[in-house]
């Protein structure tokens, strides 16, 4: 039997109304966020399911909603007696799923965290200053020598290597624009700006990684039950201040996303299992090696399907 692995996603998965399915048919989903909503003194599916003033896509709320959605599929998979897993990794702030699952934190200390996150990160850069934009068809190196020619004291870099000829760029507007139109002219097929409120996975982001590191001082951090790829060097780390450290770093230094899946790829890995809203990352693993299968998790019909399938 293929070796299987658990990958969970970032932002940019959420919608309104994810999970809905899954929250009516399987009990231990709605348990799973009435603990969320509990650890929030807010109600989160409220949130998820109806979207009031736009509180989904506000990163404070969107992070603790991905996350708890990630961890609710996982228990459903568990509670229907799916394989385990032989590695975990997320994406950004998916790496906080994999990290709970893996039993390394809590999901009452990681709700915390990742609200807390979402709430430094923009409180870090004001509305405005900051940017992100997609790279498409560009070599990884040369994108980050045009960021250094282009940078004229201000920050841009990259900051997610999603996949051969897919980068992610981020730091402050005005260099990330001067970075795109530069690519463009070097050769780049696309340069195509982020909708986003905060430029993440860059040195902007170091303030956020500070205030961070202070709300971490009082989490325990456990021995990993599982192997978790971590985002910025794509290994596997099982020392728990290690993994901490590293859970940090990633605020400010970008996701090694194609060396992640080639870590998987060297274990052993054959079919991947995206737990979670959506398939962003089934996309991008499919970019990077298109021998490993990947299956989504994100309605109850699907879930019973991929669970069939991997169970075989």
């Amino acid at each position: 039997m293929q070796k299987i692995a658990f990958v969970f996603p970032g932002q940019g998965s959420q919608q309104k109304g994810m999970l809905a399915e899954l929250y009516a048919d399987k009990p231990i989903v709605a348990d799973t966020f009435a603990e969320a909503s509990e650890v929030l003194g807010t109600d989160l599916w409220q949130i998820v399911s109806e979207n009031p003033d736009g509180l989904l896509d506000q990163t404070a709320y969107t992070q603790p909603a991905l996350l708890t959605a990630s961890y609710a599929i996982w228990r459903a998979w568990m509670q229907e007696k799916g394989p385990l897993p032989d590695m975990l990794a997320g994406h950004s702030l998916g790496e906080y799923s994999a990290l709970v699952c893996a039993g390394v934190l809590t999901f009452a200390d990681a709700v915390k965290l990742v609200n807390l996150r979402g709430s430094f990160m923009q409180e870090a850069v004001p509305a405005g200053v900051g940017g992100m934009a997609a790279i498409i068809g560009m070599d990884d190196s040369r994108i980050d020598g045009i960021c250094r020619d282009v940078a004229d004291g201000q920050s841009v870099s990259a900051a997610n290597y999603n996949s051969p000829g897919q980068t992610v760029i981020a730091g402050d507007k005005a260099a990330v624009e001067r970075a795109m139109e530069a690519c463009k002219e070097a050769g780049a097929k696309r340069a195509l700006p982020l909708n986003v409120s905060v430029p993440s996975h860059c040195a902007l982001m170091k303030p956020a990684a500070d205030r961070l590191a202070e709300a971490m001082q009082d989490v325990s951090f456990k021995a990993p039950s599982l192997p978790v790829v971590q985002n910025i060097n794509g290994r596997a780390c099982r020392e728990p201040s290690e993994i901490r450290e590293n859970l940090l770093k990633q605020l400010y230094m970008p996701v090694q996303w194609v060396d992640t899946i080639y870590c998987m790829q060297d274990f052993g890995i054959g079919t991947i299992v995206e737990c979670g809203p959506g398939k962003v990352l089934a996309g991008l693993i499919k970019r990077i090696n298109k021998d490993i299968q990947s299956y989504s998790t994100d309605s109850s019909d699907v879930l019973s399907t991929t669970l069939q399938t991997v169970s075989q």
